[in-house]
């Protein structure tokens, strides 16, 4: 039996919606994973035999083929696990297929059974309500920061069985809600520090303010103890404050990177972003296998804060020069090309 399951891959901080195949075509009982599948996802397989055997359906023993398309983007790390066990599950007439092809979801699976949380929630959500599907499943704690996204329908589960049950039409399970604006100013204007907090200091309270006013790079000289750090730190609470927009995009940017507090859903405040001097060029600009999104990105809307700025290398200096420039950096490999935005105010200190 064939059965069509979605996901979604996150490339750069978009998303492209993947079909799943799972197709029982007879033979010898096996398993076999197509479509450009990386380590990641061709050793799911084990993992999801045994979630799907320790949450009481019957393990599949039948020549199994699952085709990951399209089949020439990379798929990549292990949230692809809830839909292929979904699949095997249809597959095997163990679940009805009817609505299978009106949902997306995404997932990591424990050998219980149960779900954890995934990266990239956002986009897969606003990717997702673009193809206009009815809704979508994430792990629970991912639930929010999808919700976000409205016109969708967003399913948080803590296991497999809440989207067997779904599916069977047994489980009262209900979309979550958010409102996002309400949850964007409830989040808005609670800093840790402040600038009011500096005490003394005019002519540099003064220069920092005209550089947050003009939205200007800026280079603190001083000796150790003078307070650049300290001023640095408290300037994104002179910065005007986030639209909602802008906390959308930021956003999305800590979520491919795995980086968002767990306990927001929404990045309401601007970024501070303070990397080590030893920083390299890919972490700095953002790179890898599969590219993220480097430091500069991270403080997209914000500040990135480079203390004692003459200890970092000089290619990592030379690196910035483009993306500051574009507001952008382009990251090429062989097989594709991703642009992250990189829109941040620069402040670096330095001893005289």
């Amino acid at each position: 039996m064939l059965v069509k399951v979605f996901g979604s891959a996150v490339y750069g901080v978009d998303a492209i919606t993947i079909t799943i195949e799972v197709d029982t075509p007879g033979g010898l009982p096996g398993y076999f994973i197509v479509g450009l599948p990386d380590s990641a996802v061709k050793e799911s397989v084990d993992r999801i035999l045994s979630a799907i055997n320790n949450s009481g359906h019957e393990r599949p023993r039948a020549k199994m083929v699952v085709n990951m398309a399209p089949a020439d983007i990379k798929k990549a790390g292990a949230a692809y696990d809830l839909p292929i066990a979904i699949g095997f599950l249809a597959a095997t007439e163990q679940l009805p297929t009817e609505q299978l092809h009106e949902y997306v979801m995404m997932g990591e699976l424990s050998l219980d059974g149960s779900l954890r949380p995934i990266k990239g929630a956002l986009p897969i959500a606003i990717q997702t309500r673009a193809e206009k599907y009815k809704g979508l499943f994430v792990p629970k704690e991912n639930a929010r920061e999808a919700a976000l996204v409205n016109n969708l329908d967003v399913y948080g589960v803590e296991n497999i069985n809440e989207v067997v049950d779904f599916f069977r039409g047994q489980s009262d399970l209900k979309p979550l809600k958010v409102n996002t604006r309400e949850e964007f100013f409830d989040s808005q204007n609670f800093f840790d520090v402040d600038f009011n907090d500096v005490k003394g200091q005019e002519n540099v309270k003064r220069a920092l303010e005209i550089a947050a006013a003009g939205g200007h790079n800026a280079i603190l000289i001083g000796p150790p103890g003078a307070g650049k750090t300290m001023l640095a730190k408290r300037l994104p609470t002179i910065l005007p404050p986030l639209t909602l927009q802008e906390a959308l995009e930021t956003t999305k940017i800590h979520s491919v990177a795995g980086k968002l507090p767990g306990n927001t859903s929404l990045v309401a405040q601007r970024p501070f972003r303070s990397p080590h001097h030893t920083i390299s060029d890919a972490a700095l600009v953002g790179g890898g296998g599969m590219p993220q999104p480097g430091e500069i990105s991270l403080a997209h809307n914000g500040v990135l804060f480079l203390d004692e700025l003459p200890e970092f290398k000089r290619t990592v200096l030379e690196v910035m020069r483009q993306p500051m420039e574009e507001r952008k950096v382009n990251i090429s490999r062989a097989r594709l090309s991703i642009e992250f935005p990189a829109s941040f105010m620069l402040i670096a200190s330095m001893n005289p």
